[in-house]
């Protein structure tokens, strides 16, 4: 196992500059998730850790080595691509022990390795098997088994689930993260998928333009972005971001819509406000932060009544679009909270967690 840390890290490809002088550090044993939309230099960074593309700048350690002048074989790390990179005419185990027998590892250990990374994967009955025999899910966990056979310093996975379908998604993101709990080592994971990231990371690194954005642990980002790019990026549905002006003095703070409805914040919101008064801000309210009303309400939480313009019905949950200061909003409901579209429904949010953003910077400002 190893620790990886990256310093001043640059890289181009003729006039775009896709990583842009990136620090981080990975602790030993760590699962980290490199995530960001498209173009965001997430594989980029990816790539340059492995060895397979050239650095234009900085620095990479693994384990405490400077690693920037070997080659991706020199490196001790084993990658899982999105396509699998299975041989199509060798077996499972054959393609499992691949990496080992180039080694000239004695078979006895190979056989043992295999043996254990089939059993731990749950692939031991398809070892004979050619890949063309396996299903999607089936082929990605050779491509694990293949890697995790290695014993490796550091695995980096590349987008390893963005060929298979929801439900394999979700079965191979479990397990992928007791893979993770059974062999402790230091994990690089690349995606686009917000959940992915979430569900599996001890830490995120959100990316933007070939920077990090913010980083931390994956509930951190959510209930504390520092910008509204990772307060729109996480979360599902998305954060509603609703123009408003701030109003804000000795005795409190609000935040006024264009409609002229307000929402009062709670007390503990409003010290840090008051320079703020009259100040543009995106009022950022999660679908998950609406609950249907009843009975008293704590400190923060306020009651709304909206007409539901629009229901999605996902069977746990109802997905209901209302209209929040004239701008449709998400209110993610339980499954009967609302029964048919026009449904004037009482509402009550939950104020404590709303993030204020600066529409100008880009900044969360409370």
């Amino acid at each position: 196992m190893a620790d990886v840390k990256l310093s001043e890290l640059h890289k181009y490809y003729g006039n775009v500059h896709a990583v842009r002088g990136v620090d981080l550090t990975i602790a030993d044993g760590e699962f980290a998730v490199l995530v960001g939309p498209s173009g965001c230099g997430k594989s980029t960074l990816l790539r340059t850790i492995a060895g397979l593309e050239d650095l234009d700048g900085g620095t990479i350690t693994i384990g405490g080595a400077v690693v920037n002048d070997l080659r991706p074989r020199e490196r001790n790390i084993a990658m899982v691509f999105q396509n699998y990179a299975l041989y199509p005419y060798l077996t499972v185990n054959e393609n499992i022990a691949f990496g080992l027998r180039a080694r000239k590892t004695p078979e006895i250990e190979i056989r043992k390795r295999v043996s254990e990374a089939a059993e731990m994967l749950g692939i031991g009955n398809f070892l004979q098997r050619y890949p063309r025999q396996l299903s999607g899910g089936q082929r990605q966990r050779v491509a694990i088994g293949r890697a995790i056979v290695r014993k490796a310093d550091l695995f980096l996975f590349d987008e390893p689930l963005s060929n298979l379908d929801a439900q394999l998604r979700d079965e191979m993101r479990t397990e992928i993260k007791r893979l993770h709990h059974e062999i402790t080592t230091t994990m690089i994971y690349v995606t686009h998928d917000q959940v992915e990231a979430m569900t599996l990371a001890d830490r995120i690194v959100l990316l933007r333009d070939g920077k990090i954005e913010q980083q931390g642990a994956p509930l951190e980002l959510f209930e504390q972005p520092r910008t509204g790019f990772v307060a729109g990026f996480l979360g599902s549905p998305s954060i509603n971001l609703i123009p408003a002006t701030l109003k804000a003095n000795g005795a409190g703070a609000a935040v006024v819509f264009q409609s002229g409805d307000a929402l009062t914040l709670p007390k503990a919101r409003a010290e840090s406000l008051i320079n703020a008064d009259g100040q543009q801000v995106l009022v950022g309210i999660r679908p998950q932060h609406f609950s249907r009303a009843g009975g008293p309400l704590r400190d923060g939480v306020v009651p709304y009544s909206a007409v539901a313009d629009l229901i999605q019905p996902t069977g746990t949950r109802t997905f209901t679009t209302i209209k929040i200061g004239g701008f449709d909003a998400v209110a993610e409901l339980q499954a009967h909270d609302v029964s048919s579209h026009g449904e004037r429904i009482d509402l009550a949010i939950d104020l404590n967690r709303v993030v204020l953003i600066d529409p100008a910077s880009g900044l969360v400002i409370a």
